[in-house]
């Protein structure tokens, strides 16, 4: 059985083949639910969050929220040392408040990178 929730964990398991976070630059991860937004900063090789935000003790999670989250996690970052990052969209397409969200983090001054490192 297809439906959306398999076809986008399909999708989410084919995009985490090529983004990895590291401790230099970690993946910025973003799991956008129909109430709330979280956002993660996690080291895959070390297979821990470095720093994380979310909008558990807002009412409802809308546009002008995921812009505050952003901002948020921008800070939450900085103050783990984080300047640089690589997105995870979770599956999803990069629009509306997984759009808002990494366009926030960037305007609060933190850096998206390309998926993969060449070696």
């Amino acid at each position: 059985m297809f439906n959306r929730k398999v076809q986008r964990q399909k999708r989410h398991l084919r995009l985490r083949q090529r983004v990895i976070g590291t401790a230099a630059r970690p993946r910025l991860s973003i799991c956008v639910s129909n109430k709330h937004m979280y956002v993660q900063f996690i080291d895959d090789d070390a297979g821990r969050t470095l720093a994380q935000a979310n909008t558990l003790k807002d009412e409802h999670a809308n546009l002008a929220t995921a812009k505050a989250l952003g901002e948020r996690a921008a800070e939450a970052a900085k103050a783990a040392g984080i300047s640089i990052v690589v997105v995870d969209r979770g599956g999803r397409k990069y629009t509306g408040r997984i759009a808002a969200i990494v366009d926030a983090a960037v305007a609060a001054g933190i850096a998206i990178t390309a998926k993969k490192e060449e070696k």
